[in-house]
């Protein structure tokens, strides 16, 4: 099979209308902070069971498409023996893997940040794919400061993005380009517009100098929000910031827009999820979701590490799991069925 039909495969596998992406992809500080809130120890024993728990989840497939994990989940095993990807892939859900290294200062600027990982990622992703994963996540964040972020950040970040996404895609896994406008500050969602759009083109345009196939990548972006420390808006006034955004910095060959969840509440995920959809109009990409905690917080607190709690957590991830992907429509109805 050729490159480019391994992908367009994965690719067939996980844009689906009704379903999104579980971010299973928690580095070990930050599991670590989210079981101590539910006083659980971080120890590998528990973290392998709960990952055993959210892809042992009976329908997860049914509203879920993608799994995205840590490289030790990849070689961790269930308590039957078999590698925890075949929980995910006997629902049809496809395995991926978090491949970048984290923040690091970028040299020169303000207190700016840049991901670190391209080092060796051509033989570790040779080696994820020989564990199972079938596509990649690389995130880059960027914090608005005075209502804007620099354009050494956000150009020195768009080519880190390029290279790893001209990376994947050369030996036949699809990469998810994740760039992170962060909630954090005061700043206005105008304020955040300008940003993810500068962002966003500057993104394009290097994954157009690297040669990547738009057709076979993921965009795993914001949401259009106002800083935490900001007045709230409405989830209308939300979906008409993203999709303008959206429309005017994203090339139409891209498949799919998977929101991340950042900051916000399972409850306001889903809702803008929903007000998106419904405000969607004629647009080319299936507008889905790729959540973590809004995804897992209830899981979490459901679960508290105790084994008998476990089919009530399972119950809380199939339930959020279930309200976002009904929010996730065909991108093909929004000419008839969805106002323009």
């Amino acid at each position: 099979m050729s490159t480019a039909a391994e992908l367009q495969n994965t690719l067939a596998d996980m844009v689906q209308a009704g379903k999104g992406i579980l971010a299973a992809d928690e580095s070990s500080p930050t599991i670590e902070k989210r079981f101590k809130a539910i006083d659980v120890n971080s120890t590998e024993e528990n973290r392998m069971a709960y990952r055993e728990l959210l892809l042992s989840t009976a329908g997860l497939g049914d509203y879920i498409s993608g799994v995205i994990l840590f490289e030790e989940t990849l070689n961790q095993h269930c308590t039957d023996g078999n590698p925890l990807t075949l929980l995910a892939s006997r629902q049809g859900i496809v395995p991926g893997i978090k491949v970048d290294k984290g923040l690091i200062p970028l040299a020169g600027s303000q207190g700016e940040k840049i991901t670190a990982g391209l080092d060796g990622l051509q033989q570790r992703l040779v080696d994820y794919k020989q564990l199972g994963a079938r596509f990649a996540k690389w995130r880059c964040v960027y914090t608005i400061n005075g209502g804007h972020v620099s354009s050494q950040a956000i150009e020195a970040n768009a080519e880190v993005l390029a290279r790893y996404a001209a990376i994947c895609q050369g030996i036949g896994i699809v990469p998810i380009v994740e760039p992170e406008v962060l909630m954090d500050g005061a700043h206005s969602i105008d304020d955040c517009a300008t940003v993810t759009e500068a962002v966003q083109r500057a993104v394009f345009a290097a994954l157009y100098r690297h040669n990547v196939a738009l057709e076979h990548i993921l965009l795993k972006p914001n949401m259009i929000l106002p800083g935490q420390e900001a007045s709230r808006c409405s989830p209308d006034e939300i979906a008409e910031f993203t999709l303008g955004v959206i429309k005017r910095s994203v090339p139409a060959a891209v498949p799919s827009i998977n929101f991340l969840s950042g900051g916000q509440t399972p409850e306001e995920a889903t809702d803008n999820l929903a007000a998106i959809n419904q405000a969607r109009g004629n647009n080319p990409w299936l507008l889905s979701f790729s959540y973590g905690r809004a995804l897992q917080q209830p899981v979490l607190q459901a679960w508290g590490g105790k084994a008998e709690q476990v089919e009530i957590a399972q119950q809380q991830l199939l339930l959020r799991a279930r309200l976002n992907a009904e929010k996730v429509v065909d991108c093909t109805l929004a000419k008839t069925d969805l106002k323009p």
